[in-house]
């Protein structure tokens, strides 16, 4: 039985102080719930941290509930129109299990519910009338908490009326209630699979989380054609250490996912203790870089506030230019730390 109350923990793990002074009913929080397939894996710090709720959310008054602001760039009701080629549909709020970094807590476990017939009409057609729109994330929530015959209908709806665009299928449930991609499941995705192609968005952070049946489930989309793309968020006490990450790239790899991005964790109210500094995610960075190829490098990456949109991090391996006898060259640190030149 998925886990929704503190006391549940308890004959699990031992709780910390912190834990145990949650307040379920506290300013900046979402509720608990900690699926089948995660409870296993509490005991690891990893897998803890993401999951088990403290005090320190209901504490936190620094950052905003929607440092995105999502709200000022609604479509329509479901819809997020914040990038020009590209927008979000908010499937639903609900999750199999929540994330307590999670950035979309004002939003998240309200009861808000599936979108409806025509809250999926109305979003597909302003995607249809808005020809720079080429991507939409359907996300929410979890796509995937979806019953087959609504996902079916979602899909129909969107697919007949924006054959073109390219849909990203955003979920966490591959990690966390992999039971979910039944034959029946699979068989919908593959009826709708054709056109503009699908692309799934995975959300591992920590190597554990990577099961054998997180790892089967995923590669039931590969397996269909549909490439796998994996976006973590930096996490301390989750996975803000160079190995973790080494780790976690090579073993997404090896199943197939294309590590994608590592997120800045974002100013979101209620998740400060759970955020690394910037100054320390630019040393991760750095040292993974040297460790992994290219193909296993995930995009160090931040989400400005106020909607400013998605920026990549990165170690300034630029360190300027020198002009030697009329002829100038550039000066490049290598991933190892030694220096280079490279003429103009």
């Amino acid at each position: 039985m998925a886990i929704t109350k503190l006391e549940d923990l308890r004959g699990i793990i031992e709780l910390a102080d912190e834990e145990k002074a949650w307040d379920e009913d506290g300013e900046n929080t979402l509720p608990l719930l900690i699926s089948d397939d995660i409870i296993p894996l509490l005991p690891i710090n990893g897998i803890r941290h993401q999951f088990v709720p403290s005090i320190m959310e209901n504490e936190d008054s620094v950052g905003s509930l929607d440092p995105q602001e999502e709200r000022e760039h609604k479509g329509t009701e479901r819809l997020v129109h914040r990038y020009r080629n590209r927008a979000a549909f908010f499937t639903t709020d609900k999750c199999f299990a929540y994330c307590r970094h999670c950035f979309r807590r004002r939003m998240t476990g309200h009861m808000i519910g599936p979108a409806s017939r025509e809250e999926i009409e109305e979003a597909s057609k302003y995607i249809a009338e808005h020809k720079e729109i080429k991507e939409v994330l359907l996300t929410g929530g979890d796509l995937f908490t979806l019953s087959d015959s609504h996902l079916d209908m979602l899909l129909s709806i969107f697919k007949t009326n924006c054959p073109s665009v390219i849909f990203r299928l955003c979920t966490r449930a591959v990690a966390v209630n992999p039971e979910r991609f039944t034959d029946s499941l699979m068989e919908i995705i593959k009826k709708h699979n054709h056109d503009a192609p699908f692309f799934l968005m995975t959300q591992f952070n920590h190597p554990a989380e990577l099961t054998e049946k997180a790892i089967k489930a995923t590669a039931r989309f590969i397996d269909m054609g549909i490439p796998a793309f994996n976006q973590s968020v930096l996490l301390k006490g989750v996975n803000d250490d160079e190995n973790i990450l080494i780790e976690l790239s090579n073993k997404l790899l090896y199943t197939r996912i294309k590590p994608y991005y590592l997120f800045q964790d974002d100013p979101v109210r209620g998740t400060s203790h759970l955020r690394v500094s910037i100054e320390r995610g630019l040393e991760i960075e750095k040292n993974i870089r040297s460790e992994l190829s290219g193909l296993g490098m995930p995009q160090y990456t931040a989400d400005l506030p106020q909607g400013g949109g998605k920026v990549i991090l990165t170690h300034a391996y630029y360190k300027g230019s020198i002009t030697e006898n009329g002829k100038e060259r550039y000066i490049f640190e290598t991933p190892d730390g030694e220096i280079r030149y490279y003429p103009e």
